[in-house]
């Protein structure tokens, strides 16, 4: 009897012993965080000394700042490849990004040209094809092979009217700052100077003699990362002269931030759209028929957005908010600049209307209703045409193209619905599957639902929860909650590999429609700046407490992430509630609200902040939610892990350095607290997509293993 007894005792022993081997993983209270000095610097605004201590490492290029960023990383990355899971992790990741992406193809000339990645290529080539029902295509551009490393990417494209000339826009390691280059399209060859040190700019072509862009005064060596951007000028590049030679067109004296500059579809009118802030623009338009005209002031101020959508003889359409916080289209003429001559085209709706184009003589209106997209075709003179049907609730974007089309390629996405293009016939209205993605991932496991929650005051927020159907409410599900909150962004339903992967290992994911967003017009932008922007922090918090009283999940198993604006939200939603969520990610944020105008085009969103020096009352409430600044010591703060980027020029990384000092040095908690800072990368755009792999293998890793949970595929 007793050896009966023992055997399955002693197996039981030994599984268990096994199973503790096997999960065995980094413990926080091992990680010795590496030293960070501190100086004695001191701000003082109206009266209030603002101590700075980790001031020193806005010098991103001391040698001291280096050696910091080299430790903070060999720390982080020793947490983060112990994990146990972490290669089943980059194996879902990994599985799920490699798949062939195809854009909407744009006609240039003869040819139709499109980006293309076979699935795990770095950057997407750029393909043409004259024959879209044929096999027939050629690589125009590859920019995988513009680095070793796959780290230049192209970042926007534009062509003369008939096609014969192009340029292309490259970023060297995720930069904002961009370089000009441009091609024979038939030959492939070079065509004149390259263009350097351009940011924040589009290129408009004047036939084939040249083209307009922006560009701001070229920073002092080692400032990249630091200069503050502004007083940008319009430029006219003439093809065969040197940059150097380049006519300044508008700009010069006049203090702006940026200036944006286009030409309509004829080439008759060249518009200017100066701005200060992220929000808001001037208006200026000139008749380049006229040799001896000058610009025409439209709009004298900054208080609403405008963009000429269309011109027609004498006659311009403008898409605009002023008068209408839900966005209408204006019509004038030349000779009438004054907003106040504007008839109205196309009337404000009760839904935002997100966008607006031309293509083949209609308009094509995009309304955002509940943040879901509804698509109307008009024609020039505002009649209703049709409402387009759309293949499901989600996203859909394009429906842009020149007057003489008689199709145009849109792309419709939802959060399990992946990116696809699709054929429409401009003047039947039909529209046809053209480019399907083939992913590795099974949509109708899942479902997608559109919930209302309460906020602080009262106020009802949306919010889009996925998850696999069947999901057991025991709040027990590991939960990721994304936001942002700002700057007029909606955020919409479209397909990620961010998302799927975490669905498919087992999450929920929560997307929040906070205001400071676009989703619901101007009002709903503006109850989410300034001196309202509590709102935003408020709404996202409300949020996690939904998803906790629903039982989807528990504080233990949250997760709360956001980028830039929204790594703002994160630091500011961990500072006020450190007790809201088991994990935070704050990624590439705006995390010390006092200085963060000193920096590149930091100032621009003012906007949307206000400025620590505008008034006293303005300093003590950006003070009072500032997340670098409102880091209490003796907090027992959410495991964390803050992203940056060492080539991040909009939000310098500074922001993430100085925030991810202050918490090492303040937090108290079990739950480890770091920086994981990227190499050869920027903001975000361009990253290669091995880059992209290994980011959200540790993103994800480290979010399951703090939760005390395990991929479930």
């Amino acid at each position: 009897m007793q050896s009966k007894i023992r055997l399955p005792f002693l197996f039981l022993i030994v599984a268990f012993v096994f199973s503790c081997t096997q999960q065995k993983g980094p413990s926080a209270s091992d990680i010795q965080y590496p030293d960070t000095k501190k100086v004695d610097t001191v701000d003082t605004y109206f009266g209030t000394e603002v101590p700075d201590p980790y001031r020193w490492l806005e010098n991103d290029n001391a040698e001291e700042t280096e050696t910091w960023v080299e430790a903070q990383n060999k720390v982080t990355f020793s947490y983060l490849n112990d994990i146990p899971f972490r290669a089943e992790v980059k194996k879902t990741v990994k599985n799920l990004i490699n798949y062939e992406k195809i854009s909407a193809p744009d006609k240039h000339g003869e040819y139709y040209y499109y980006y293309k990645n076979d699935g795990l290529q770095d950057q997407s080539v750029y393909y043409r094809t004259k024959d879209l029902n044929s096999d027939k295509e050629e690589v125009f551009l590859n920019p995988n092979n513009f680095s070793e490393d796959g780290t230049i990417s192209m970042a926007g494209t534009s062509f003369s009217n008939d096609g014969s000339l192009m340029t292309y826009l490259i970023s060297d390691g995720g930069s904002d700052w961009r370089k000009a280059i441009t091609l024979d399209t038939e030959t492939k060859e070079v065509v004149g100077d390259t263009l350097t040190d351009l940011k924040f700019t589009g290129i408009s072509w004047k036939g084939t003699e040249g083209f307009y862009y922006s560009s701001y005064e070229r920073p002092k060596e080692g400032e990249a990362l630091t200069a503050a951007n502004k007083n940008q000028k319009v430029y006219f590049h003439k093809i065969g002269t040197q940059q150097s030679e380049d006519r300044v067109v508008f700009g010069g004296d006049i203090q702006r931030r940026g200036i944006s500059a286009g030409l309509t579809e004829d080439e008759r009118f060249l518009v200017l759209s100066p701005w200060k802030g992220t929000s808001g623009n001037e208006l200026y338009i000139k008749d380049l028929e006229d040799p001896d005209g000058d610009f025409v002031q439209f709009v004298d101020n900054f208080e609403n957005n405008h963009s000429v959508l269309h011109s027609e003889g004498d006659r311009l359409l403008i898409y605009t908010n002023l008068n209408a916080q839900n966005y209408r289209i204006a019509e004038t003429t030349i000779d009438k600049p004054n907003p106040e001559s504007w008839d109205t085209l196309i009337s404000e709706s009760e839904h935002v209307l997100n966008s607006a184009s031309t293509a083949g003589g209609y308009l094509f209106l995009n309304y955002l209703e509940d943040a879901k997209s509804k698509v109307k075709q008009l024609t020039l003179d505002g009649e209703h045409v049709r409402d387009i049907d759309l293949p499901a609730i989600g996203s859909a974007r394009g429906f842009g193209g020149e007057s003489e089309d008689t199709e145009l390629y849109y792309t419709f996405t939802s959060f399990t619905y992946p990116s696809t293009v699709f054929r429409y016939d401009i003047e039947s209205g039909t529209s046809e599957l053209y480019e399907q993605p083939d992913v590795a991932f099974h949509p109708d496991q899942y479902e997608t639902k559109q919930v209302f929650y309460e906020s602080k005051d009262g106020t009802e927020i949306p919010m889009f929860i996925v998850h696999r159907k069947g999901v057991e409410l025991n709040g027990n599900n590991p939960t990721l909650l994304y936001g942002y909150g700002g700057f007029n962004i909606s955020l919409t339903p479209s397909f990620s590999t961010r998302w799927i992967s975490w669905l498919e290992m087992g999450g929920v994911f929560a997307m929040a429609n906070l205001r400071g967003g676009g989703e619901y017009g101007e009002s709903w932008h503006k109850a989410g700046t300034k001196m309202e922007k509590q709102n935003v922090f408020d709404d996202f918090i409300a949020a996690g407490e939904y998803l906790k009283a629903e039982d989807y999940t528990s504080s233990d198993k949250l997760a709360i992430m956001g980028g830039s604006n929204g790594g703002l939200l994160v630091g500011a939603t961990m500072t006020q509630r450190p007790d809201l969520a088991q994990v935070a990610i704050p990624q590439v944020g705006v995390l010390d609200m006092l200085r963060y105008h000193k920096f590149t085009i930091g100032a621009a969103w003012a906007s949307d902040y206000g400025r620590a020096d505008d008034s006293k009352e303005m300093f003590e409430y950006l003070y009072g939610y500032s997340p670098y600044h409102n880091l209490e010591e003796g907090t027992s703060f959410p495991a964390t892990l803050v992203t940056t980027a060492d080539h991040d020029d909009r939000v310098v990384p500074a922001h993430s350095f100085k925030f991810a000092a202050r918490l090492q040095e303040y937090h108290t908690g079990n739950t480890p607290v770091m920086i994981r800072i990227e190499t050869r990368a920027g903001h975000g755009a361009g990253t290669p997509t091995s880059k992209t792999i290994k980011q959200l293998t540790d993103i994800f890793s480290f979010t399951l293993y703090n939760m005390d949970s395990q991929p479930d595929n």
